[in-house]
C-alpha cells in the first residue's frame, strides 16, 4: 500500500502570540496530489492546544490522538503530556516508529514531538516540520530576525515560501493562534 506524506508545518512564538500552521498538500507517493486542501492543524483539549502534523496521514492521527489522551490525563499539562508520550515510544511500548511529527503548542510552550519519541523545544520561538520544513524554518526565521510581522503572518509567509520551492508544499493555509493576552482576559 501506498503511503500518503507531504505537507509542511510551521510555527513561530512571538510578543505573547503562537500561531501554527500548514498546508493542505495530502501527497500518494512521489507523483499523485491525493487532496489539496487538507487541515493538517487543528484545535485539541478544549481548544487549549494545537496541534499540527505532516507524514505519514495515520500515523500522524495516531500520534495526534496520544497526545490527547495524555493531554487528559495529565489535566491539559502540554509538557508533561508529551514527554509521556516521547517514553511511549522510548519504552518500546509501541510496536514501531511512527513515521510522523508534530508540532504542537499551548498558552506557554511551543514543542516538536517525533514519532520516534523525541520532544524538541525549539531555540528562538520558531519551528517546521515536514517535506518543506526547511524551508518555512529559514524563511520563518529571516522574517522573526528582520521584520515586526506577527507570529501569524510570519507563519503565513514561510509556508508560503516553502509552498513556492517544495512540490509537497502548497497554498491552501491553515493558521491557528495562541493570543496569551486574550487567554488571560
Amino acid at each position: 500500500m501506498t503511503e500518503l506524506h507531504g505537507t509542511t508545518i510551521c510555527a513561530v512564538k512571538r510578543n505573547g502570540v503562537i500561531a501554527v500552521g500548514g498546508d493542505g498538500q495530502v501527497t500518494m507517493g512521489e507523483s499523485v496530489i491525493m487532496k489539496s486542501n487538507a487541515v493538517k492543524v487543528k484545535r485539541i483539549y478544549d481548544g487549549k492546544v494545537i496541534v499540527g502534523f505532516a507524514g505519514s496521514v495515520s500515523d500522524a492521527f495516531a500520534l495526534s490522538e496520544k497526545l490527547e489522551s495524555m493531554l487528559q490525563k495529565y489535566s491539559g499539562n502540554l509538557m508533561r503530556s508529551a514527554v509521556e508520550v516521547a517514553e511511549l515510544w522510548r519504552d518500546g511500548k509501541i510496536m514501531r516508529k511512527y513515521e510522523a511529527m508534530l508540532i504542537t503548542a499551548d498558552k506557554d510552550n511551543l514543542f516538536i514531538v517525533s514519532g520516534s519519541g523525541d520532544v524538541i523545544e525549539p531555540e528562538g520561538g520558531v519551528c517546521a516540520i515536514g517535506s518543506g520544513g526547511n524551508y518555512a524554518l529559514a524563511a520563518a526565521r529571516a522574517l522573526t530576525e528582520n521584520t515586526d510581522f506577527s507570529a501569524a503572518e510570519i507563519v503565513e509567509k514561510a509556508l508560503k515560501i516553502a509552498g513556492n520551492l517544495c512540490v509537497f508544499t502548497n497554498g491552501n493555509l491553515t493558521v491557528e493562534i495562541i493570543d496569551n493576552a486574550v487567554e488571560a482576559v
